[in-house]
């Protein structure tokens, strides 16, 4: 039914001056996995370092929306070689409506990347399975710790303040398996 579906306008029947988010879609931007090793890298007897880096943006969209990505740079590397690359851009669309100002971009740093991670973490191990090593699971990230030390560097050095609303965080993360 039409009513049923979120009004453009924030003039629906579902608006009634609350404050309302909802994800219309989830999605994978860009996926690159890459192997370079192979097939030698299957007998190699030594543990790689394990390299995750993260990048976070939101980007306002058409009115009352905003795109979330997360991008993940990871590596498996010993002295050896490369064991393998992934590279994972993971984005969500998020509709928010009558949320106050202030609130918004908390919500698009903390609150849309926590409910994407998930998934991403998902693709992400599915994809190092795929190639034959045993599956990648990524720790939970701490996304209002990062927006937090992103707002104190911001406060800290005020002629960066007003960036595009992307927070970077490098991450060491043990292999698993």
């Amino acid at each position: 039914m039409a009513d049923q579906e979120p009004s453009a306008g924030g003039n629906g029947a579902d608006d009634n001056g609350q404050p309302q988010v909802s994800i219309l879609a989830q999605y994978v931007k860009d996926l690159s996995v890459e192997n370079p090793s192979a097939p030698q890298v299957y007998s190699w007897q030594v543990q790689p370092n394990l390299d995750v880096q993260f990048n976070l943006n939101a980007q306002p969209q058409v009115q009352g929306t905003h795109e979330v990505t997360l991008k993940f740079d990871i590596s498996a590397r010993s002295d050896n070689g490369v064991h393998f690359v992934v590279d994972l851009s993971y984005g969500g669309l998020f509709a928010i409506r009558n949320v106050p100002e202030e609130a918004i971009a908390p919500f698009l740093l903390i609150e849309a990347p926590r409910l994407l991670f998930p998934f991403a973490r998902q693709v992400i191990s599915e994809a190092v399975s795929g190639m034959g090593f045993p599956p990648l699971l990524l720790d939970p990230i701490d996304f209002a710790s990062a927006y937090m030390a992103q707002v104190e560097a911001a406060q800290q050095q005020p002629g960066l303040a007003g960036g595009n609303g992307g927070a970077s965080q490098p991450a060491e993360e043990p292999t698993e398996g």
